[in-house]
């Protein structure tokens, strides 16, 4: 599957006002005396995708557990597609499927055995469950590949394998804690085409991850969680805009060129190594022009232009005081 770099809201919309398929309030829990989560609020509308970002012992995975009915919450009140799962539990696992951190594939086990043992945990005819699990293995390209135990599988068949075993029981609701972790580059982009295809579908899915180039992707929207609470919650863009720290970076070919333009142009920064200016930009087409204007107009050559923008990393550490997820 060819890899898309275009984020999540131009690749797959969301739904326009779509009732929540997860819903939290108020969610806290603690362990002995420490606060894992203090109060936080999560929604997602069905058929979107939700990143949950946080540094590592932020409570991401608490909060995935407590969302699945693993652990109950100390105080709050969860709904998922309309069913609470202090009262009703079952049904909420019934709408939910949870591929971890950790694999649940048994290596000593073919992919087609690891599938129709899930099968025969969600209690389907024997009929139906061998259908669905052929249709997975042809949709997760593990059809070859079927008979072979999985130990004999590459990290990213595994992965595939691990995804394909959450969706055996037809879930509304998909919960993706960290699923790319150890993927080398283009298993995690076939990994991604995957999951766009869920949300096109229909499936709303909550996903935590380390990359962030992961949630920029996919997400339709980001939840960033540090100190037990929601410190941050927008589309990637949104998000992006409240940092600041745009610029432009000209690169000139040699010293008489960077300091012809360093006398014309009032710049944030010079690295006389590199021949480079820094300038405070947001990249838009009207400032480029007339930047490039000042500089022909002063009949300085400039022999490369690069514009940054903050991405989620700078929002990350701006947000946490951490880089990376």
């Amino acid at each position: 599957m060819p890899p898309q770099n275009s984020s999540a809201a131009a690749a797959n919309p969301a739904p326009a006002n779509p009732a929540p398929a997860i819903s939290a309030r108020g969610l806290r829990k603690s362990f002995g005396a420490n606060a894992v989560l203090d109060g936080i609020d999560l929604t997602v509308p069905a058929g979107t995708i939700l990143a949950l970002l946080g540094p590592n012992g932020a409570g991401k995975t608490t909060a995935v557990h407590l969302l699945t009915t693993y652990l109950r919450p100390d105080a709050g009140d969860i709904r998922i597609t309309g069913h609470d799962p202090a009262k009703n539990p079952q049904a909420v696992r019934r709408a939910i499927g949870v591929t971890g951190q950790f694999s649940a594939v048994d290596g000593y086990l073919t992919g087609r055995e690891n599938l129709m043992l899930m099968a025969d945990l969600h209690l389907l005819p024997p009929a139906v469950g061998r259908r669905r699990v052929e249709d997975l293995l042809a949709r997760f390209e593990l059809t070859e590949a079927a008979d072979k135990t999985a130990a004999t599988y590459s990290g990213g068949m595994k992965r595939k394998l691990d995804l394909a075993m959450t969706l055996v029981g037809d879930p509304k609701v998909i919960f993706l804690d960290e699923p790319t972790t150890g993927l080398d580059p283009r298993s995690r982009r076939v990994m991604w085409g995957i999951i766009r295809g869920l949300a096109a579908e229909g499936r709303t899915i909550l996903l935590t991850t380390q990359y962030l180039e992961e949630a920029d992707q996919l997400a339709h929207r980001v939840a960033v969680l540090d100190g037990g609470r929601i410190v941050a919650e927008g589309t990637p863009a949104e998000l992006k805009k409240r940092i600041p720290g745009g610029h432009i970076e000209l690169t000139f070919a040699d010293r008489t060129e960077l300091d012809a333009a360093a006398s014309v142009l009032a710049s944030i920064g010079r690295d006389d190594d590199t021949l480079t200016l820094q300038l405070a930009g947001d990249g838009r087409i009207g400032t480029l022009r007339t930047l490039l204007r000042q500089l022909d107009d002063a009949s300085v050559e400039v022999e490369a232009l690069a514009v940054h923008t903050p991405d989620l990393d700078d929002v990350f550490f701006a947000l946490t005081g951490q880089k990376g997820a």
